[in-house]
């Protein structure tokens, strides 16, 4: 399907096309801003941090390119293209992949279990293909955690950073290229949040572009490449993680004050 001449127009705006581009988002429950023309893109390998009080509007701009929440005006394109996406099926035919605080695994059952949960590889005769399953578990969970032994176990016996590693496996055996991570250190203790950053630095070296959503502003500057604050709905600024200090970034939070390393947004404080 060709593109139309807005989007052809769009792509050659930019140098480096990025994986997704959310540009001035809006929706509104009964009446109030819970996200205002809200813009923020993606590229291959980078790690974008959301950042804002509760209520800030993150996690509702999140949702709505996961497709849970449908906007009320703005555009979301991927790959340059506009997309579609008014649910979450949508969200992963273009690889949009989210891995909520609670993860979502199925206690019970095992890995390999996890992965295929919903989409079950069957032999010949239709029974389940256990050593299938399991030989592809192997395969994926090798490349992303190679420490990770524990095939056998049910999940609710893994780790916090174990069971992470399972959450971020299933997304990527069926080719997410956007992921989407809701707190992925809430709850861990320091060597498992360790472990968490190398999954996600693997998965940065694999060129897959991730949007963190956290309240730990030390776990963004260790993981993030740039920031964006939010704040009463509306993005406060953008900027690099080296550009700006942690303070700043607290000022943006807090103050809704854009520091001179970060590119101010439609919420940034209007200074007299």
């Amino acid at each position: 399907m060709e593109n139309t001449a807005q989007e052809r127009q769009h792509q050659s705006d930019n140098a480096q096309t990025s994986l997704v581009e959310l540009k001035d988002i809006s929706i509104s429950f009964g009446g109030i801003h819970a996200v205002d023309k809200a813009s923020c893109e993606l590229f291959p390998g980078e790690v974008v941090g959301l950042l804002g009080h509760n209520g800030a509007g993150k996690s509702t701009l999140i949702k709505i390119l996961s497709g849970a929440y449908t906007r009320d005006s703005g555009t979301i394109y991927v790959d340059g293209a506009e997309a579609t996406i008014t649910n979450p099926r949508q969200a992963k035919e273009y690889g949009i992949e989210t891995i909520y605080q609670t993860l979502a695994l199925a206690d019970n059952v095992d890995a390999a279990a996890n992965l295929y949960l919903g989409r079950e590889l069957l032999t010949r005769w239709g029974t389940l293909d256990d050593a299938a399953m399991e030989a592809e578990t192997r395969k994926v969970m090798n490349r992303l955690n190679p420490n990770f032994t524990r095939f056998k176990d049910p999940v609710k016996q893994l780790s916090g950073g174990q069971r992470q590693s399972v959450a971020i496996a299933r997304a990527i055996h069926f080719n997410a290229r956007i992921l989407i991570m809701d707190e992925p250190t809430a709850a861990l203790g320091p060597a498992e949040t360790e472990q968490v950053g190398q999954l996600i630095h693997q998965l940065k070296n694999d060129g897959i572009g991730i949007f963190l959503i956290s309240h730990d502003i030390h776990d963004v500057f260790d993981l993030a490449d740039r920031v964006v604050v939010m704040k009463n709905g509306a993005v406060v600024g953008t900027a690099n993680t080296t550009d700006v200090s942690k303070d700043e970034v607290l000022g943006m939070i807090i103050l809704g004050k854009c520091p001179p390393g970060a590119s101010p947004g439609p919420g940034a404080l209007q200074e007299n």
